[in-house]
C-alpha cells in the first residue's frame, strides 16, 4: 500500500511535457490498466484511442481547453505539447448513461498507470467534441467523454494546503500550487459529523 499511496500522492495534473515521445507499448500497456478498471453490470461501454502522429496530435491540441483558473497562463507552451493522447469513448450503443463511473475509475488507473512509469497526464473534459470527432472519424454512436494527455512532466507541481479557495496558481517561478481539503475537513466516522 505504501508505494500506492506515494503514488497517489505524487499525482498532479501536468500540463507542461517534454518533447521525449512515448512508445506504442506503454500506451497500449496504459490502456490495458483502464480496460481492467470496474465497470457497473460489467457493461464495458468503453473503447479507447490512441492518437501519437504528430501531424494528428497538432490538429487535437486546439479541441482542448486547458487550466481554465489560469487560462492562459496553464496552456502547454510551445514544444511542451503532449506527445500522445488517450481518446476515452463511450459505445452508446451498449450505454448511454451511468458510463461516467466507468469513465472514472478506467481513468485513474491509466493515470496512476503512466505516473508509476514517470509519466505524466491532465485529463480533459472541456473539448470541441464535434471537431475531435471529425478529426478522428469516430461514428455516431459513439460519445467522446474525455482526453487523457500524456508525456514525461516538465513541471513538478506542487499540493497546497486549502485555505478557502480551490482555485489553483502559478507562483512568480512558474510553479503550479493546488489547493487540496484536509483529509480531517472530509471525513466522517459512522456518522456524519462525527470524526
Amino acid at each position: 500500500m505504501e508505494n500506492l499511496k506515494e503514488l497517489i500522492k505524487k499525482r498532479r495534473s501536468i500540463r507542461q511535457f517534454q518533447p521525449k515521445e512515448l512508445s506504442l507499448s506503454l500506451l497500449k500497456e496504459l490502456v490495458d490498466c483502464g480496460r481492467l478498471a470496474p465497470s457497473a453490470a460489467n457493461l464495458q461501454p468503453l473503447e479507447f484511442l490512441i492518437a501519437i502522429d504528430p501531424n494528428l496530435r497538432k490538429e487535437i491540441f486546439p479541441c482542448l481547453r486547458w487550466a481554465a483558473y489560469i487560462n492562459p497562463a496553464g496552456d502547454p507552451k510551445p514544444g511542451k505539447e503532449p506527445v500522445a493522447y488517450i481518446i476515452i469513448l463511450v459505445n452508446m450503443d451498449i450505454r448511454k448513461e451511468g458510463f461516467e463511473y466507468d469513465v472514472g475509475a478506467a481513468a485513474e488507473n491509466i493515470i496512476l498507470g503512466a505516473l508509476s512509469q514517470g509519466v505524466g497526464t491532465c485529463w480533459l473534459i472541456s473539448i470541441n467534441r464535434e471537431r475531435l470527432k471529425k478529426i478522428l472519424s469516430i461514428p455516431d454512436n459513439y460519445r467522446i467523454d474525455s482526453v487523457l494527455a500524456l508525456g514525461y512532466p516538465a513541471e513538478e507541481p506542487v499540493v497546497e494546503e486549502f485555505g478557502g479557495s480551490v482555485k489553483y496558481w502559478k507562483d512568480e517561478a512558474g510553479v503550479l500550487h493546488v489547493p487540496k481539503r484536509k483529509l480531517s475537513e472530509i471525513l466522517h466516522i459512522n456518522r456524519f459529523g462525527q470524526h
